[in-house]
């Protein structure tokens, strides 16, 4: 599946808000025939919108009859439509009911305001705070007070649950449990960055897990144990290859003192939030939060042989620091070398690992395609990147049927 930048007009390739290519399919003939859209469900996922506002408005623009049954997610326009006028019709659809108008972010949700006889349609943005209303005067208006809109969760993901004899049922439905109580789907980067600040203003009135850790034996033997621990460790964390980032070759770059630092203090730690703000904070001390590589080193330090649980555990820190395509990558290659270098026992476990990062919406659907059809040296050896690639085939091959049963309903 392909995807777009919400706002087109943005070329920005690690633009954060994306959708899926709005995808058409002509249908019958004569007097009879229709525009179906196969993935409007998906793309109105993506903005946070029922799909029956968008394909209303494709009908009002039009002037042509719209028919949905929400039931199957098949959404339909009368008459023979190209896929690049309704994909126009879209972004105009986005500008809008979508976009605030203030800070023409696409985090906002549509509430209706009461006022006597009278309501109101505005744009409340998660990202500025700002209310914006709407163009009470368009055609969709009669229709959305008619059909008021509810809250949608992103973190749903489409037939989910059919993979779970495939690729662990137990693994998908706790990540699935875990995550709606952690993340309701609504919360946006802004929140989650409030609440990083917000819990690490909390911590910085108790002793850090450094101090406690050095003071509980400073004996030449136990610190000699220390350094001894970290070299050894120090081997699955240093990345290969050098760019405008830095040499990752240096056991004195950033890379190498976050993935020591989370080592040692990850032994320590018993509460999985307060360590990932700690994480966070690490991050950012040295300078890297918002690099990719960065992401690498926390999927090799962060985890152990329970990955599979602790991504649940850790996924409000991993939404956070993975904002690209390119940050996508860099977990991937993060996860080859933890998986295919320090614990292979777990290679068979990548199927899981890859769902339950899917489901929290830090991996999409086109980089997992794209990683799982590409042997890469970048970060571990052909022959192990071979063998971890290959384990995660029954994933790979749920994501193409689902694509594919979904395109022969149609």
């Amino acid at each position: 599946m392909a995807f777009v930048n919400i706002r087109r007009d943005v070329d920005d390739k690690f633009y954060r808000y994306r959708m899926p290519v709005l995808n058409t399919k002509i249908e019958g003939k004569g007097n009879g025939i229709k525009t179906v859209i196969p993935n409007m469900a998906d793309v109105a996922r993506a903005l946070s919108r029922p799909a029956t506002y968008t394909t209303k408005f494709f009908g009002c623009e039009l002037g042509a009859q719209t028919s949905f049954d929400e039931k199957n997610e098949r959404y339909i326009v009368n008459g023979a439509h190209d896929a690049n006028r309704l994909r126009e019709l879209l972004d105009a659809f986005i500008d809008k009911f979508v976009l605030c108008r203030s800070c023409k972010n696409p985090e906002t949700e549509l509430i209706i305001i009461k006022q006597g006889r009278n309501e109101d349609i505005i744009r409340d943005c998660k990202a500025c705070g700002e209310r914006t209303g709407v163009d009470m005067r368009h055609k969709l208006i009669p229709f959305i007070l008619k059909n008021p809109p509810v809250k949608i969760k992103k973190g749903k993901k489409k037939n989910v649950g059919d993979a779970a004899d495939g690729v662990g049922g137990a693994a998908n439905a706790e990540g699935e449990e875990n995550h709606d109580e952690e993340n309701d789907g609504n919360e946006s980067d802004d929140y989650l960055t409030k609440k990083i600040k917000a819990e690490a203003a909390e911590l910085n009135d108790k002793p850090t897990l450094a101090d406690e850790d050095w003071s509980a034996d400073t004996s030449p033997e136990a610190v000699k144990q220390r350094i001894k621990a970290l070299e050894s460790g120090l081997s699955n964390t240093v990345l290969g290859g050098g760019d405008d980032e830095g040499s990752d070759e240096d056991v004195n770059s950033p890379y190498s003192q976050l993935g020591k630092w989370i080592e040692e203090e990850r032994k320590e730690t018993e509460d999985p939030k307060a360590f990932s703000v700690a994480v966070f904070k690490k991050a950012e001390e040295l300078g890297i939060a918002k690099k990719h590589k960065a992401i690498t080193v926390i999927a090799q330090a962060l985890f152990t042989d329970d990955i599979v649980a602790e991504i649940t555990l850790y996924g409000a820190l991993l939404q956070k620091m993975v904002t690209s395509e390119k940050h996508q990558k860099s977990l991937l290659g993060g996860i080859e070398r933890h998986v295919g270098l320090a614990h292979p026992d777990l290679i068979p476990a990548i199927p899981k690992i890859l769902m339950v990062l899917y489901q929290i919406d830090v991996l999409e659907e086109d980089v997992i395609t794209q990683w799982g059809t590409h042997v890469s040296k970048k970060y571990v050896d052909k022959d192990t990147s071979k063998k971890v690639r290959k384990a995660g085939e029954p994933f790979l091959k749920w994501l193409a049927e689902a694509e594919d049963d979904d395109e022969e309903d149609e």
